[in-house]
């Protein structure tokens, strides 16, 4: 018998709240002004880790423009 394990495909706001170290209203906010990349699965907000990511590059890239 072989047995199988599934991956997570997704986060919940929730779970990329406590990954990036911000408050759950703070990241809420960057998922309704699109900041952070989400997709609707019934009444919940759900997160690919990649978007994650994306989210993350973007805001150190802009950082370092104007850090001296």
């Amino acid at each position: 018998m072989t047995s199988t394990v599934i991956e997570r495909k997704w986060h919940t706001t929730a779970e990329v709240a406590e990954m990036l170290g911000f408050g759950l209203s703070k990241t809420k906010m960057l998922v309704i002004t699109g900041e952070i990349r989400s997709v609707k699965v019934g009444a919940n907000r759900r997160i690919l880790p990649s978007w994650v990511d994306e989210y993350v590059e973007r805001v150190t890239s802009d950082e370092g423009s104007w850090a001296a």
